[in-house]
């Protein structure tokens, strides 16, 4: 017989590859050859995964019949866990079809486990079916709720389904670590300024409380921040400013310019115009003021300034809600454009904004970067559009502009886009490093380790509407019953600050979208059935009559 030589196709094909599969296949290992490296888990995964010490199960809610491209999302799910279990066998995990096991909808509902509804189309009939798109983790007694598809308005199902793959690991490692960890990182919410009132604040509280230990900072004089409250924040891993309406003194800035010496993170929702939407709605006109905190010279240290002028968008803004008549004793409703609540439109790949909803700010003013400083990297996480103006105040608003929202007014100017927000990080260096108020904090520290922080140039991004003494969703428009992206946009805000591992980074994953085209599938739909049928039997019909005329020429 004669021998296959080695270098030959066919040797290659014999000796290396088809070994090499079955090596591969025994033994469970993987070649992701993709471009994205979309199969391979990140080194802050892998590390998140080796430190789970208990026994870990998943139940994903995503089993049984429906669309497409939902099975694309469980087969990407399941994939992701068996990644999981190879690094840690004590992450295990199930598929469960939560109708077909009867469990209770209200279960699902105390688990913040809701259900959507899809069309299911198949052969030109459409019916609608109802899944549950979430995985539950429980740790011991601990149970966290992980969502599989993101929340986006205006996207399609394939683009949804596209974001909620490259935040696939992202969502479940992040939950992992939460449903793992011993104890939680504390937030301080400073109390001292006349923030937002705590029925205004708790949705923000809620969303925090979700991940963190966050409670309120009061300062022990009820005065002022002094060195009596610094135990109390070098406790905090976070501070949050949220509408400050008070100047800070002197003292309490160096208080601040230390608690970031020594790592803290903030976050600062700053109003340097007071300008509140109940006043307009009630008397049709306002006169809004600037507002001075006693926080220019602190913010320029960093290399931003915060303007006191109100930004107008004609591009990208929310629409407001409001009385325009009255007809038989029943008012009557208009929703038209308002430049003064513009919308932050994620632009850039910024592991806070992306994959979220608009943002609703309501009458910011905006952020100069003065050329950054050294040692800081300055990311703009919001900005306007190109159609933008500058309102100087004081002057009058009034709801009157609805009906020319494309002109300026007296006191307005056009203006390139404008910054809502940036996101700092770096080795910050002390305001009060070559100053006598040094000698006023003991252990005064002129510099920071790496560190970060948000600035934000409107106090009411966090602000929640309350009905009736009842506080509504954060980012919900009661009135245009809207869902803005705020509360998103604010939990990752906190999840940047706080990450020590990392994991803020998956969030930037992108994963190519390689679609078939669906016009064409419909279209020739017959001929590949036919052709996927009937190949493999030419195939094999080819094979057996070669092989049989070798054979009948061989043994002539």
């Amino acid at each position: 017989m004669k021998k296959i030589p080695f270098t030959s196709p066919a040797g290659i094909l014999l000796f290396i590859v088809l070994p090499l599969a079955i090596i591969l296949a025994v033994s469970g290992i993987r070649l992701d050859l993709t471009r994205e490296k979309r199969y391979t888990l990140s080194e802050s995964t892998v590390k998140t995964l080796e430190s789970v010490k208990k026994p870990i199960m998943i139940d994903v809610y995503l089993d049984g019949d429906f669309p497409a491209d939902f099975k694309q999302l469980q087969s990407e799910t399941k994939f992701m866990l068996e990644n999981f279990r190879k690094v840690n066998s004590d992450v295990d995990f199930r598929f469960i079809d939560p109708i077909k096991t009867n469990i209770p909808k209200d279960t699902l509902l105390s688990r913040g486990i809701y259900p959507s509804v899809l069309d299911d189309r198949k052969s030109g009939k459409t019916s609608q079916i109802e899944i549950y798109p979430y995985a539950l983790i429980r740790a011991g007694k601990t149970k966290v709720t992980v969502p599989l598809v993101v929340e986006q308005n205006y996207a399609d199902n394939a683009e949804l389904l596209n974001k909620s793959i490259e935040n696939l690991e992202y969502n479940f490692i992040s939950k992992l670590k939460i449903a793992t960890q011993e104890s939680f990182k504390k937030i301080g919410v400073l109390v001292n300024q006349d923030e937002l009132s705590p029925s205004e604040f708790q949705g923000f509280m809620n969303l925090a409380l979700e991940n963190y230990d966050a409670g309120p900072i009061i300062p022990k004089n009820q005065k002022e921040l002094s060195l009596a409250d610094v135990p109390l924040l070098k406790q905090m891993s976070a501070l949050v400013i949220a509408k400050p309406r008070k100047a800070f003194t002197d003292n309490e800035k160096v208080i601040l310019d230390q608690y970031i010496m020594n790592g803290g993170k903030t976050l600062w929702m700053i109003d340097a115009v007071n300008a509140e939407m109940d006043t307009l709605m009630r008397s049709e006109k306002l006169m809004p003021f600037p507002v001075d905190l006693n926080l220019t010279d602190f913010f320029f240290n960093y290399g931003i300034r915060i303007n006191p002028a109100l930004v107008k968008d004609v591009k990208k803004f929310a629409k407001l809600k409001f009385v325009a008549g009255e007809v038989a004793g029943n008012a009557q409703y208009s929703t038209q454009p308002w430049p003064y609540f513009p919308l932050g439109i994620a632009e850039n790949e910024h592991p806070v904004t992306k994959n979220i909803n608009p943002v609703k700010f309501e009458f910011p003013t905006s952020i100069d970067t003065l050329g950054g400083r050294k040692n800081i990297r300055t990311d703009v996480l919001f900005e306007s559009s190109d159609r933008t103006s500058l309102k100087q105040v004081p002057d009058f608003v009034s709801l009157e502009e609805i009906n020319s929202v494309d002109s300026l007014g007296q006191m307005e100017k056009p203006s390139p886009p404008r910054i809502f927000a940036v996101a700092l990080q770096g080795k910050f260096t002390s305001a009060y490093a070559s100053r006598i108020e040094r000698k006023s904090y003991p252990g005064f520290r002129a510099s920071s380790p790496e560190n970060k922080m948000i600035v934000i140039a409107d106090g009411d991004v966090a602000r929640n509407k309350v009905v009736k003494g009842k506080p509504m969703p954060l980012g919900m428009d009661v009135l245009t019953q809207e869902r803005f992206g705020n509360e998103q946009f604010l939990k990752n805000a906190l999840d940047y600050l706080l990450d020590d591992s990392n994991l803020m980074e998956l969030r930037n994953r992108n994963i190519e979208e390689r679609l078939l085209d669906r016009y064409l599938i419909n279209e020739e739909r017959n001929y590949w059935q036919w052709f996927n049928l009937l190949l493999p039997l030419v195939i094999i019909g080819i094979l057996g009559g070669l092989f049989f005329w070798v054979r009948k020429r061989r043994f002539r």
